[in-house]
């Protein structure tokens, strides 16, 4: 049985916060619309193939990182709960943990 994709309230708001700025710094959804696609593109994988990110040393947390953005997310039996989509050019002090 394939496992459900679930994001975070949090996941969600930083994941749209970064889209949003890019809009606004472009003039244009176009860099947006690729990002999202690519994000999205990489959440399907992890249905099919959830270890194929690497281990962190948050217990049961996994990332996976696509160009400048890691995906910080959870494995459970019936789930893959993403948690945070991070921009890694971002100041690290504004990491959340």
């Amino acid at each position: 049985m394939a496992r459900k994709v679930v994001w975070t309230s949090k996941a969600i708001s930083i994941f749209y916060e970064i889209l949003a700025f890019y809009v606004r710094r472009n003039q244009s959804k176009t860099y947006s619309r690729k990002l999202n696609k690519e994000i999205n593109i990489l959440v399907k994988q992890l249905v099919e193939f959830p270890y194929l990110g690497r281990a962190t040393n948050i217990p049961a947390i996994h990332v996976r990182i696509i160009k400048h953005y890691k995906i910080f997310y959870q494995i459970t039996p019936s789930e893959i709960i993403i948690h945070l989509v991070w921009d890694t050019r971002q100041d690290p002090s504004k990491f959340p943990h």
